[in-house]
């Protein structure tokens, strides 16, 4: 097997564990460029509610999404500020921070079989629910970093 294979399937196969609320959420690893800490962000006027705003991260301005709002959960009931992360992702050249209430473990999803969204998810054309992996008990929701940035056709850029 050829190196550029394995690595695209390693690509695939660790996701970054987060909770939002009671859910489980996952992001694939090779989007996320790093965790911070909560800071203060500057808002911008006019923006989708989802957006809390930008904050400059080493020389670069980078939007700060909410993930509670942007995956449509309750703000009740509130994170606690000590745990509290924005993960950074980066995807077709982009970045974005994606406010969570916890950061949890590397997941190894190698074996497990990723099952399609719970019906009506799907529906949502903006949806970044991309699909779900079976999880300890339960599940977590696998994340689609261009729908959570709301990209438009990039797959087709050469």
């Amino acid at each position: 097997m050829n190196s550029h294979a394995s690595d695209h399937a390693g690509a695939d196969r660790h996701w970054l564990s987060f909770r939002i609320g009671a859910q489980l959420y996952a992001a694939r690893l090779a989007d996320v460029s790093e965790v911070i800490r909560d800071e203060e962000l500057t808002p911008v006027p006019g923006a989708a509610a989802d957006l809390l705003g930008v904050r400059h991260l080493r020389g670069r301005i980078v939007p700060v999404m909410d993930g509670r709002r942007r995956l449509g959960l309750p703000a009740e009931p509130a994170a606690d500020p000590l745990t509290v992360r924005i993960v950074m992702l980066a995807h077709a050249g982009h970045s974005l921070g994606l406010k969570v209430d916890a950061v949890g473990e590397l997941i190894d999803r190698d074996g497990l079989e990723i099952a399609p969204p719970p019906p009506g998810r799907a529906s949502r054309d903006d949806d970044p629910v991309s699909g779900v992996l079976p999880w300890r008990d339960g599940f977590v929701a696998l994340l689609d970093a261009r729908r959570l940035y709301r990209l438009e056709g990039d797959d087709d850029v050469a």
